[in-house]
């Protein structure tokens, strides 16, 4: 197995013509106590699962990380080798020999982009309004847009009083008919924290918005710590159509170019895909609704305002190369500047939906293990009454915890050593979940001399119209097993003000944090203005 000392990781990542995949193996909750910057979580749980997405390329480097070498990122590295992959490296001594190195480990998630946001409000000074300012407006009456850059599921869970919901993806394009002409009404942009509050409010100034624009200070943690209430359940939202003015497209494209983005046609695109020396990704920005209904090939939804404030969650290979996609050359320039900014070498597609169809396939052959057959609920039932089955069930710890058939197992891929003390491997094993959360696993068992594996979707309601039992567990399994559940104040959003205070200073003292090689990350310093 191919070994990289951090040190030479290190070195590797401050390269600007070296792509890496620097992949953190351990499960969410590992990974969200500490982590290096650069890594993206991939979890040995559904590795398999997610790597084709995250690693469109099986040249690329990949260099994978468990807690210290006790064994996860080696099992990694081999079912990376059998699908395909051939340049996979493991980090010598795991995190903590990252750790004993002297390098940085950040807690957290979307670390990078959330730095990013920080460090926009440093260097541009975008304009913010505290939420004690904000309600004193609309105490005395005063008009004003808020809007709201989350999505729309973030949104309706709780809000500002009087607000709207509009993604920050989609401000250049739903912004002039929200507002229907008038050009001198207060906008605030919020968000729940900071990021997307400042990248919301930052891209209207850029935009050339008469309107005075703010991004609300903290966003809705920052509301409730004043003392206010937020509304819940709340359906208002963005208007559907919306045409796009010319002036308004044309500053959107020229703000791309201004801070280094540039748009590529099909022809350009399809090289990039057939390039084996370089990672492509190739993301729609449009809303969920637009992608369902029509997309480009290889195309793959990544919402354009997520897509900054999460990019993690979609690009594991650093250094890569990034192809916006939309409909009108529009939203896909607006969120490449800020990509841009970010340091990633990104483009758009010129001539929008036009151009879908010049777009070929993304070919990536991976060798993926077969699923388990899938059982039906009567057979299941039969098996459950003669006890001859175990059911061992694969998803998040806690959905365990709130409701699993009577008589299930939780299981995690990364705790399966333990786990094969408690199983008869020659009993039919019936494993719960989605087929992404069940297929590693079921390698890894068949692996260990288990014949007889089936798997099972995850429906409770389907479970319960059969009349299987189901069970509560509110602390089973333990906290000190859920690594797969981030527990860094999880419940921010449920009433505690002290977990909200952590993560809102958490936020701001991540740029302190970094050193010269994380910072040189991001190019806003050399595009300021």
């Amino acid at each position: 197995m191919h070994t990289i000392t951090p040190e030479a990781l290190k070195s590797r990542l401050a390269k600007p013509d070296e792509e890496t995949a620097f992949l953190d193996i351990r499960e969410f909750g590992e990974y969200g106590m500490g982590h290096p910057f650069h890594s993206v979580n991939v979890p040995l749980s559904r590795l398999e699962s997610l790597i084709g997405t995250f690693v469109p390329r099986l040249e690329a480097c990949i260099v994978l990380m468990d807690q210290s070498d006790e064994g996860r990122a080696n099992h990694a590295a081999q079912q990376l080798s059998q699908l395909g992959y051939r340049d996979v490296r493991v980090l010598s001594g795991g995190l903590n020999a990252w750790k004993a190195a002297g390098y940085n480990l950040f807690e957290g998630v979307n670390v990078v982009s959330k730095t990013f946001g920080e460090l926009i409000h440093e260097i541009y000074h975008t304009p913010s309004i505290e939420a004690k300012t904000l309600a004193q407006w609309q105490a005395e009456g005063r008009a004003v847009h808020i809007l709201d850059g989350r999505p729309y599921r973030e949104y309706h869970k709780m809000n500002i009083p009087g607000s709207l919901c509009c993604p920050n993806g989609e401000l250049v394009k739903r912004t002039p008919a929200l507002l229907n002409g008038d050009h001198e009404t207060p906008i605030v942009i919020n968000c729940a924290g900071r990021t997307r509050s400042i990248i919301g409010a930052q891209t209207l100034c850029w935009l050339g918005l008469e309107n005075p624009v703010y991004a609300l200070e903290n966003g809705t943690q920052g509301w409730r710590l004043a003392g206010l209430s937020l509304e819940h359940g709340s359906d208002r939202r963005y208007p559907d159509h919306a045409p796009v003015p010319a002036l308004q497209a044309s500053t959107a494209r020229a703000l791309a170019e201004q801070h280094g983005a540039r748009a590529i046609d099909a022809t350009t695109v399809n090289q990039w895909l057939a390039d084996t020396t370089r990672t492509t990704y190739v993301f729609d920005v449009r809303t969920h609704e637009e992608f369902a209904k029509a997309h480009a090939p290889s195309a793959i939804h990544a919402p354009g305002g997520q897509l900054i404030q999460a990019t993690d969650h979609w690009v594991g290979v650093y250094r890569s190369r990034l192809v916006l996609v939309d409909d009108d050359e529009c939203r896909a320039p607006t969120v490449a500047a800020w990509l841009s900014l970010m340091g990633v070498e990104v483009v758009w597609l010129a001539g929008g939906h036009q151009q879908w169809s010049q777009l070929n396939q993304r070919q990536l052959p991976l060798n993926h293990p077969t699923p388990p057959e899938t059982i039906d609920l009567e057979t299941l039932s039969q098996w459950i009454s003669m006890q001859s089955v175990q059911l061992l069930d694969a998803r998040p710890g806690m959905q365990y915890r709130q409701s699993h058939l009577s008589g299930s197992q939780w299981i995690n891929r990364a705790h399966l050593a333990r786990h094969l003390t408690t199983l008869d491997l020659a009993q039919p094993l019936v494993l719960i979940g989605d087929p992404e959360q069940v297929v590693g696993l079921a390698e890894d068992l068949k692996t260990q001399g288990a014949q007889h594996l089936h798997q099972l979707p995850a429906d409770l309601e389907a479970w319960a119209d059969h009349g299987l039992a189901l069970s509560q567990t509110p602390d089973q399994p333990c906290d000190d097993d859920c690594i797969d559940f981030l527990f860094f104040v999880h419940d921010r959003h449920d009433g505690n003000l002290e977990a909200s205070k952590r993560y809102l200073a958490w936020e701001v003292g991540l740029v302190p944090k970094l050193d010269d090689e994380e910072r040189a990350t991001f190019a806003i310093e050399m595009n300021c203005d």
